[in-house]
C-alpha cells in the first residue's frame, strides 16, 4: 500500500510509532518544490494520503488518485477537505479526534491570561527599561484576575471540554453555548451553565471559541454577534480563523466593543502582516495578543494523532474500517 503524505518527512520520521514500522506500506512525500496535485499526478497508485489539516484535498487530487481509499487529516480540523467529493467516490475521511485537546486548552488558557495581564506589553516595557514605569501604570489599572471572569465557552467539543476542565480551579464562572446541549451530569461535572448564544455573548467577559468550521459557523463572529457583547470582551481564538468575520472584530476593537483579541488562528493563513487583525493602528496594537497556531503544537498531540493514523492505515489492511471517519462513510 503507498501512502501519498503532504507534509515535511522530519515530521513524518519523528513522530511515527513503532509498530507502523512492519506494515507492509511504501511512502512517498510531496516535495517543497511540487504542488499537492503535482505530487498526486506523480504517485497515481497511492491508495491514502496523509494531509496536514490546513492543506486543500479537493476533487482534482481525488481524480488523479484512482486507487485512493483514506484521505487522513494530520490533525482535528478536516474542513480543507472536500468531504462531498470523497464520500461520491468512497474514500473515508477521517481525522483524530481529540488528539490536541489539552495543547490546544493549555493554549486558550495562556492566551486569556495574556490578555488580562499585559503579557506581550509588559514584556517589551522590560526591553525597554521601562519596567518600573509600566509597573507604576498597571498598578492603576485595576487589573483582574482570571478567577474573576466569566467565561463563555462556544463550542463544548474535545477542546472546549478540556479548556472548562482547566479553567474551573480558577474559580471562573463558566458558561457555554452548543448546538446540542450537553447532559446535566455534565454540566455538572465541568461546572458549566447552558445558555443561548446572544445570552452568553452579553453575559460572558472572555469569550473563546471551540467549534468547527461549518457552514453554520464560519463568520459566525459577524457584526450582529458583536452587537450583543458588553464593552471591554475579551475574544479568544484557538479554533479557526473561518469562524470571525475579521473586519467586524476589527472594528469592534477599534470602538471598544472588545477589549482586546488573543488569537491563535487567522483566516488565511498564511497570515500576511497586513491581515485587518494584526495590521492595527498604534493605539489599540496592545490590546492584541497573537500566537503563529501553535495551540495544537506539543510532542504529545503529535504523537497521539500519529498512532491514530497509522492504526487507521492498520485498519484498513485487515479489511476494516478506519478510525474517526467524519464523511459519513
Amino acid at each position: 500500500m503507498k501512502i501519498l503524505i503532504f507534509g515535511p518527512k522530519d515530521r513524518y520520521d519523528l513522530y511515527r510509532p513503532d509498530f507502523s514500522l512492519s506494515l507492509p506500506v511504501e511512502l512517498a512525500f510531496s516535495s517543497p518544490l511540487q504542488s499537492t496535485l503535482q505530487a498526486s499526478r506523480a504517485n497515481p497508485d497511492a491508495e491514502v494520503v496523509f494531509a496536514d489539516a490546513i492543506t486543500p484535498v479537493g476533487e482534482e487530487i481525488m481524480d488523479a488518485l484512482p486507487k485512493l481509499k483514506l484521505i487522513h487529516s494530520e490533525g482535528v480540523a478536516f474542513n480543507a477537505i472536500d468531504l462531498d467529493a470523497a464520500r461520491e467516490r468512497g474514500i473515508f475521511v477521517c481525522n483524530n479526534k481529540g488528539c490536541n485537546a489539552v495543547s490546544v486548552a493549555e493554549h486558550t488558557v495562556m492566551l486569556m491570561l495574556m490578555a488580562l495581564r499585559c503579557g506581550v506589553t509588559g514584556h517589551h516595557a522590560v526591553l525597554a527599561g521601562e519596567q518600573i514605569q509600566f509597573k507604576e501604570q498597571f498598578m492603576l489599572s485595576n487589573a483582574p484576575e482570571l478567577g474573576e471572569q466569566t467565561v463563555g465557552l462556544i463550542g463544548l467539543g474535545d477542546i472546549g471540554t478540556a479548556t472548562a476542565r482547566l479553567l474551573r480551579p480558577f474559580g471562573c464562572k463558566l458558561h457555554y453555548y452548543t448546538a446540542h446541549r450537553r447532559p446535566p451530569e455534565t454540566e455538572e461535572a465541568l461546572g458549566l451553565t447552558f445558555l443561548p448564544l446572544e445570552e452568553l455573548a452579553s453575559s460572558s467577559s472572555i469569550l473563546s471559541l471551540h467549534c468547527a468550521v461549518n457552514k453554520q459557523t464560519t463568520n459566525m463572529i459577524n457584526q450582529n454577534f458583536l452587537t450583543h457583547v458588553k464593552p471591554g470582551t475579551i475574544l479568544v481564538n484557538t479554533a479557526r480563523g473561518q469562524l470571525v468575520d475579521n473586519e467586524a472584530v476589527r472594528q469592534a476593537l477599534m470602538c471598544g466593543r472588545l477589549g482586546s483579541i488573543a488569537m491563535d488562528t487567522f483566516d488565511p493563513e498564511p497570515t500576511p502582516a497586513d491581515h485587518p487583525l494584526v495590521d492595527l493602528p498604534i493605539d489599540i496594537a496592545d490590546r492584541a495578543v497573537f500566537s503563529p497556531h501553535l495551540g495544537g503544537i506539543t510532542g504529545g498531540s503529535f504523537r497521539r494523532a500519529h498512532s491514530n493514523m497509522w492504526h487507521s492505515v492498520k485498519m484498513l489492511l485487515e479489511g476494516q474500517r478506519p478510525n474517526f471517519i467524519v464523511n459519513s462513510l
